[in-house]
């Protein structure tokens, strides 16, 4: 499996992260969610160029991602990270996503690793969609404040509506390591001095080969189409649990994310 067109950093080879999520909600009352599926670690300025019967099994559009309309999907992060005064310059930048698989494609969560160009850690950026066909991204950089010191671990307030059985207040705190043999990340929303609920990500490197997108595909047929469904589930198993369900915002789109 090979790369795309070059640019001003080294390329992160492409990787495939088979992996367990999971959701633990401890309030009002104790729900766990947990699902298999595979997420790709590719540099968005060279995805990967599959053999072309594989080809339906993963690709990487840019108007998946940012507000859809930039010609790459870096383009569309450079957009917004210039909307918020941070200029790449080149540096490196390695991304966590779903592929498209089959024409569809849903990420709850894209994660951008954004590096200097010396190398040095600039930024992480929290892409985040919503079943509403909602998006929102979260700027992270090292050691601003609610970081608590610990390294790869940010905070920020909470600005999209995305389980209906929760308010847009509180904030997040993500423990965001970039992955290497290992995925491992961590996501609280924090509210009213508790942590309701947690997401994690895990999962082990294995190098995107042909054979292993195809071995991915067949234990996890339509995989982004599942996720989107068992969110779907798990929701109507909450909401006929009791659980009320909180009035929608209207979501005011960011700059650069328009």
């Amino acid at each position: 499996m090979t790369t795309g067109s070059p640019s001003a950093a080294p390329a992160a080879p492409p990787a495939l992260y088979p992996c367990t999520v999971t959701h633990v909600r401890t309030s009002p009352s104790r729900y766990d969610l947990r699902l298999r599926t595979y997420l790709w670690l590719v540099d968005p300025d060279r995805p990967p160029r599959l053999p072309r019967v594989l080809r339906p099994l993963a690709r990487f559009d840019a108007r998946d991602h940012f507000g859809g309309t930039a010609p790459t999907i870096r383009a569309g992060l450079e957009t917004y990270l210039a909307s918020r005064g941070v200029e790449l310059g080149g540096g490196r930048v390695v991304m966590l996503a779903q592929a498209r698989v089959l024409g569809h494609v849903f990420n709850p969560l894209t994660l951008y690793w954004c590096h200097a160009p010396g190398g040095a850690p600039l930024c992480v950026v929290a892409e985040v969609h919503n079943t509403y066909g909602e998006r929102h991204c979260y700027l992270l950089r090292p050691g601003e404040e609610g970081a608590d010191g610990e390294e790869n671990t940010f905070w920020t307030d909470k600005e999209l509506y995305v389980s209906p059985f929760f308010p847009v207040d509180g904030g997040y705190r993500m423990r965001l390591p970039e992955p290497a043999q290992r995925l491992k990340l961590t996501v609280h929303l924090e509210r009213d001095g508790g942590r309701p609920f947690t997401a994690t990500v895990r999962g082990v490197r294995r190098e995107a080969t042909a054979w292993a997108l195809l071995r991915a595909a067949l234990r996890h047929p339509l995989s982004t189409a599942v996720v989107s469904a068992s969110i779907r589930y798990h929701g109507i198993r909450l909401y006929l649990r009791g659980l009320p369900v909180r009035p929608r915002p209207r979501h005011r789109p960011q700059e650069g994310v328009k």
